[in-house]
């Protein structure tokens, strides 16, 4: 049971940093955003981590 959950939470970490770059850049959010304005940043990354957990939360997590 150990493993399977190990295997699991390693598929959905993967998924979340693979969803976070994919989303970042279609929607240009860059590090030259966050040298230009921090807080646009901020608020656009925290944005895109709370759409991809939900994503990894419905296609993965929710479905065991």
């Amino acid at each position: 049971m150990n493993s399977y959950l190990a295997d699991i939470d390693r598929q959905a970490e993967e998924m979340f940093l693979r969803l976070v770059k994919q989303m970042a850049e279609m929607e240009g959010v860059t590090e030259q955003l966050k040298a230009d304005n921090q807080i646009e940043w901020v608020g656009r990354m925290n944005n895109i981590r709370n759409r991809a957990m939900e994503i990894v939360n419905t296609e993965l997590i929710y479905t065991v």
